[in-house]
């Protein structure tokens, strides 16, 4: 008897400027092309369960095109598999705070799909001797993770965090409002963990799984991307399990849209047109080329001055053939945000403003050198405001 584990599909996620030729933002359009594969690969294996453990949406009031298309996706599953058992609980990102609110899951519950959404069910299935413990997103009580001792597999379904088992780049830019600890789990007490939350697919047990997201759809893609490299995991797609011989297989499907992380630069030492030239060899060194892809490339090492003195006419050119292209400068200055260690000095509102603006995100039209420099100037400007207040305001009580 064999499942599909799938979760973090993330419906409706936006980035960029980017739009098709019918008008959809282009990362919109890649994350449903990614979730419409997985369907298609998941009707191919005919399992007799179907789990989706959180995050179908990325927010809880998506877009109507997004809606669309997961209606037309999880109909076109039921049809195809109607002797399937389908079961979906709500993520983070599905469940509305506001007890008013509904849940846009609900919607989906017509079709066929057991769908929990508020508070953790058990649901039976006495035809496969399966029961499965659904336990979504939720700030209420917790739940306890027991399982049912009549049935002959019992399946753990589960959107949140295990305590200690998460990168901390991963814990910290998206909080569950869940966390378990391993042994509130109890893996070794249930025939399959399936869990959503974290984006790669990562084995906490024989039998207890984060699938992963379908597409990079989180705060942090390139960290991502290193947790894939570094434990060897071949990007995104879903796990098939089978409840009897205890197997499980990690199916990767064909990404929409590459991201490439160019190999980092040393400034050190450079002027900006050897800078230039050895951004030119990593793009042109790109194998593929860098057209439609989302690019970062991080250099080091790299003093303000030198970002200015850029070839930015050639950026420009790398922005317009990739999807986006963020070129990540990194100064080489070391400021202690405490007194403790080597020396150094405090930063500054303008250091702070300056790094917050050098490390964010960008759209692909936009000059990072040039937000930087417009933020520096607003924060100027500001503060020759409250110094004047502040002397008219001594003036007036000195007179």
């Amino acid at each position: 008897m064999r499942l599909v584990h799938l979760s973090d599909l993330h419906l409706g996620y936006r980035q960029y400027q980017r739009l098709t030729p019918s008008g959809i933002n282009q990362r919109e359009a890649d994350v449903a092309l990614a979730c419409k594969r997985a369907i298609d690969a998941t009707i191919g294996l005919k399992p007799e369960f179907v789990l989706f453990a959180g995050d179908i949406f990325h927010t809880v009031r998506p877009t109507n095109p997004a809606i669309l298309h997961g209606f037309e996706q999880f109909a076109r599953l039921r049809a195809a598999l109607p002797e399937s058992t389908i079961v979906m609980v709500a993520g983070n990102h599905d469940t509305p705070r506001a007890a008013e609110t509904g849940c846009i899951l609900r919607l989906f519950a017509p079709l066929g799909i057991h769908v929990v959404d508020s508070t953790a069910g058990r649901l039976s299935f006495p035809k496969h001797g399966v029961s499965v413990l659904a336990v979504p997103d939720d700030l209420g009580d917790r739940p306890a993770l027991t399982p049912d001792p009549d049935a002959r597999f019992n399946i753990l379904l589960l959107h949140g965090e295990v305590e200690g088992m998460l990168p901390g780049a991963a814990a910290t830019t998206d909080r569950s409002a869940i966390e378990f600890t391993k042994e509130e789990l109890g893996p070794e007490r249930w025939s399959y963990v399936a869990l959503g939350h974290f984006h790669v697919y990562r084995s906490l047990a024989p039998n207890a799984f984060y699938s992963g997201s379908l597409d990079y759809t989180s705060a942090n893609p390139w960290g991502e991307l290193i947790e894939e490299r570094a434990t060897g995991v071949p990007g995104k797609g879903f796990i098939e399990y089978n409840l009897e011989t205890r197997r499980h297989r990690f199916h990767p499907i064909q990404p929409p849209r590459p991201l490439l992380d160019l190999p980092l630069i040393s400034a050190k030492g450079l002027t900006a047109s050897d800078v230039d030239n050895r951004i030119a060899e990593a793009v042109n060194g790109c194998d593929g080329g860098i057209e439609g892809k989302i690019v970062r490339l991080v250099v080091r090492d790299i003093p303000r001055h030198i970002v200015r003195e850029l070839d930015h006419r050639l950026l420009r050119e790398y922005r317009r053939r990739a999807l986006h292209f963020q070129l990540d400068a990194r100064r080489p200055e070391v400021i202690r945000l405490h007194s403790q260690g080597a020396p150094g000095r405090r930063p500054s509102l303008a250091d702070i403003v300056r790094d917050k603006l050098q490390g964010r995100l960008l759209e692909a039209d936009i000059d990072r050198s040039a937000l930087v420099d417009l933020g520096l100037r607003y924060l100027a400007e500001a503060e020759a405001v409250s110094v004047a207040a502040v002397a008219s305001e001594g003036g007036e009580a000195e007179a």
